[in-house]
């Protein structure tokens, strides 16, 4: 069975450390559903999170061969422990008159951000979790939608000491 699995890295900041761990999935014919990379609370360090599909055997075996690579300093699973997690998406639809107050119940519904608006379309700021977005650019593809982008899934453990490795290299 394929379930989606989150896996966050601590890496050191250096060059070429994106492009090993993309590899290292690549080598292995494994999808990466989304990546996101940005520092962390720790100086010279960043945080990766990988979001991918596989069953149990594969998210160990990721996490195991993750930890092994040069400059991935700890590999946790988060869907081990609770955690939140958030996309963000950008939509510009195409802004008839006559659905104006229609699409504005949603906007409202799904509390998003209107951060663009022209004569003729208007940008959607969309953040949540990834099923909550999905869910919301279902309902929006009867408006036309021009253009979309997403930032991809990032995530964290709630609560304090959550941070443990799954495995460390």
């Amino acid at each position: 069975m394929s379930n989606r699995f989150l896996l966050s890295a601590t890496v050191n900041d250096t060059p070429g450390v994106l492009q090993r761990v993309a590899g290292l999935f690549s080598r292995r014919s494994y999808n990466i559903e989304s990546i996101t990379v940005g520092p962390c609370e720790q100086e010279g360090r960043s945080r990766m999170i990988v979001a991918a599909r596989g069953d149990d055997a594969l998210v160990r075996q990721m996490c195991s061969q993750l930890s092994k690579l040069i400059d991935v300093l700890d590999v946790v699973q988060l869907q081990e422990r609770p955690f939140v997690s958030r996309d963000l998406m950008l939509v510009k639809l195409r802004m008839e008159p006559s659905k104006r107050s229609e699409l504005q119940s949603l906007i409202d519904t799904f509390r998003c951000s209107v951060i663009d608006v022209s004569p003729d379309t208007v940008i959607l700021q969309v953040v949540g979790d990834t099923e909550k977005n999905d869910a919301f650019l279902q309902l929006l593809r009867p408006y036309g939608i021009l253009e979309m982008t997403r930032t991809g899934e990032t995530a964290m453990s709630r609560g304090l000491g959550e941070r443990e490795p799954t495995s460390i290299g």
